[in-house]
């Protein structure tokens, strides 16, 4: 058996206080984003987004985060998916971005909306037009029988739309999360980690400082 007791690391990077953030979890975001950007992270836009319909059974997988500003947080995906099912069932959601090497975490709390066709129209036609056709095939979450017949669907697709442009689909698009809580965590000495808060007041965020 695997002995996991021993394995600990001591985190001293940095520290965060309430004095050193910004008045803005937006604005502080965008910081710590850019920290990970220029440290060469590993997809460092990947957010482990946790949902839970009406059945009562929680489900985590990792999305990645492609539009960011002070709404909140969008994510693509197939609205028939298992994740699409359970935010129709129940809009409350959590995400959590995890930056190991720099010894932080973000956590969000919320609720999940569609955004406009609009906005999922412009982020679709920057994709890369082999992802685009992958948006038509995949029946997201569905069981399937073989790879091979995935594969064999590629290439019909290929086909229809080799005259033209790929549309978007009716059936794809983005989910924007509208926080209502975001902490930050910076890892610390002897688990004693800085936790900042974000609270969302009205039109206001409320700043406070959590017990590691």
């Amino acid at each position: 058996m695997l002995n996991l007791q021993d394995m600990r690391q001591d985190y001293k990077k940095a520290e965060l206080s309430e004095e050193s953030v910004s008045e803005s979890p937006f604005v502080q975001f965008e910081k710590w984003f850019g920290d990970a950007q220029k440290s060469q992270l590993l997809e460092p836009n990947s957010m482990v987004l946790a949902t839970c319909g009406s059945d009562g059974l929680p489900n985590l997988r990792a999305v990645l985060l492609k539009i960011f500003d002070e709404r909140g947080f969008v994510f693509f995906t197939n609205y028939h998916s298992n994740k699409a099912r359970e935010i129709e069932e129940n809009p409350n959601v959590a995400a959590e971005f995890l930056w190991l090497d720099l010894e932080r975490q973000v956590r969000v709390r919320g609720r999940c909306e569609k955004i406009s066709t609009a906005e999922s129209l412009s982020y679709f036609l920057k994709r890369s037009r082999e992802s685009q056709i992958g948006a038509w095939v995949s029946d997201q979450s569905k069981i399937i029988s073989s790879r091979k017949m995935l594969m064999m669907q590629i290439e019909k697709m290929k086909a229809k739309f080799q005259s033209g442009d790929v549309p978007l689909p009716d059936f794809w698009g983005g989910y924007r999360i509208l926080p209502q809580s975001i902490e930050f965590w910076q890892g610390r000495e002897s688990r004693l980690h800085d936790r900042i808060l974000y609270t969302k007041e009205g039109e206001n965020w409320k700043i406070s400082r959590l017990a590691p």
